[in-house]
């Protein structure tokens, strides 16, 4: 399964989850599809691509994506992140070459997290329910409509050759994947409420950049 959460998972969040049953049967269905396929050949991908050439395809997807996350923060009228992020990805894209290389970073263009789903929930948009995508994995209502958008803005699924545009797509997954295994061990106690109460805490931090609610007022 493609984990996206886990970090700053500190919000004060409460999943809705009114298709436990249904969402807990995909859940199944993507562990055991993770662990059949996906997560050994993950492995096998740490193992023989030496770390720098990982590191490389990383920051090549991540220049990519600055795109979609540049297209956000102007959804969001965050004009100096926008100016920040187009810097980063014209640094990255020339000097970098082609995003190989994050020299932005060096230089002090940090890299921003905005997406679709943040987008519609900055405009006030509620999450609905908790749901579990075939595949994808944790998500919700409002986070799926954001995943249609990211994926429309990818430009990747654009390239004329299909024989290069699904190979890169793959190896996007891929390398996504191979990112988050150290973190599979984490995962405690019943491992579907742990990654719903991940999930849910984490797009909770985003969406509201990271400012936590008191929950205890002027205590």
């Amino acid at each position: 399964m493609l984990w996206v959460l886990l970090g700053s998972a500190s919000a004060s969040a409460q999943a809705y989850d009114p298709w436990i049953d249904a969402n807990q049967r995909i859940y199944a269905f993507n562990d055991y599809f993770d662990r059949l396929l996906v997560r050994p050949i993950a492995t096998t991908y740490t193992t023989f691509v030496p770390r720098f050439a990982r590191q490389g395809i990383g920051n090549f997807f991540s220049n990519i994506d600055d795109i979609n996350v540049f297209v956000n923060d102007l959804l969001q009228l965050k004009m100096d992140d926008a100016l920040s992020d187009s810097s980063r990805f014209l640094i990255n894209t020339t000097i970098g070459v082609g995003g190989f290389l994050d020299v932005a970073s060096d230089l002090g263009f940090t890299k921003n997290e905005e997406d679709f789903g943040q987008t519609l929930g900055a405009w006030g948009v509620g999450t609905g329910p908790y749901v579990m995508l075939p595949v994808f994995g944790a998500s919700n209502v409002r986070d799926s409509f954001g995943l249609v958008l990211d994926t429309l803005f990818n430009p990747i699924q654009y390239h004329d050759e299909s024989a290069l545009r699904y190979p890169l797509l793959l190896l996007e997954e891929l390398d996504r994947r191979a990112s988050y295994l150290a973190l599979d061990d984490l995962v405690s106690g019943d491992p579907y409420l742990f990654i719903r109460e991940a999930y849910v805490q984490r797009r909770n931090y985003l969406v509201n950049d990271g400012q936590i609610e008191d929950e205890f007022g002027g205590f």
